[in-house]
């Protein structure tokens, strides 16, 4: 995948498919790349490709779609932000082939798709997506969509991005504007952006600022999931510049507040 900022900023969720399947050289790359896919908390997420005909499976907010990829990971500490970061991996690696997705966690008959992927106990099958070629005009219905959470909007860096102590707006050194934007723009659930930064010595500590009604047993912390999207774009900026992004999970002790949690932290 060649200019990983690029195909950051570029990417949109995509709802409405032109119906056709995709090619065999598509289909081809997209299981190669499947093979390679990692993340930095060593915890594998198995990727499953899915004939929506075959298996009988559909989403009221999707049309055209004829492929989906279901994604499960063993339940364990750091399962969803290792799952957030790896299916992002894939998302972007199918927009890069010009394929379109979009993150599906709860809009579907669950039970088909985990039947269809083989969901096995002691695992979890957060989120799915399609995989298609995006249709010459959006439906209504996604348009609408698009509109009610607020798609093409995101919250200023500002708010997300502290220097040292929580709600201290940071500036960033100027080769960092570019990556921390790529994390700025990460998709989420319904657009909640619920990532924040402290950049403290050197280091990026990366947190979960929380909101209810977004954890489960069959999907675990959706939000956990979106921090994992958002380091993803971290890592993968930084990889793009030549620099060795370094993981860790040893919480700094920055006070934060109450509906918020440490999550990772990243060396530069």
């Amino acid at each position: 995948m060649s200019n990983i900022s690029e195909t950051v900023m570029g990417r949109k969720s995509v709802r409405t498919y032109d119906g056709q399947k995709i090619s065999e050289d598509d289909k081809r790359a997209i299981e190669d790349y499947i093979g390679k896919i990692s993340n930095p908390f060593d915890i594998p997420v198995e990727f499953v490709l899915l004939d929506a005909g075959e298996h009988g499976l559909s989403s009221p907010v999707l049309s055209g779609e004829r492929l989906y990829v279901a994604g499960k990971v063993e339940k364990k500490t750091y399962a969803d932000v290792a799952f957030g970061f790896s299916f992002e991996k894939l998302v972007l690696y199918a927009w890069s082939l010009g394929i379109g997705t979009v993150w599906i966690g709860g809009t579907m008959k669950r039970e088909l798709f985990e039947a269809a992927a083989g969901l096995k106990d002691g695992e979890m099958m957060p989120c799915v997506s399609p995989l298609g070629y995006p249709a010459k005009k959006r439906s209504l219905k996604e348009t609408m969509m698009r509109k009610g959470i607020g798609a093409d909007r995101r919250i200023s860096s500002d708010k997300l991005f502290f220097n040292e102590t929580w709600e201290n707006p940071l500036k960033p050194e100027a080769d960092m504007n570019d990556i921390l934007e790529m994390v700025r723009w990460a998709p989420s659930a319904v657009n909640k952006q619920p990532w924040r930064i402290i950049y403290k010595d050197s280091i990026y500590h990366f947190y979960e600022k929380k909101d209810k009604g977004y954890v489960n047993d069959s999907t675990g912390d959706l939000q956990k999931i979106d921090v994992g999207i958002a380091l993803c774009h971290f890592c993968m900026g930084l990889e793009e510049k030549g620099r060795k992004p370094e993981v860790s999970v040893t919480d700094p002790g920055i006070e934060i507040p109450e509906n918020a949690e440490y999550i990772a932290s990243v060396r530069v």
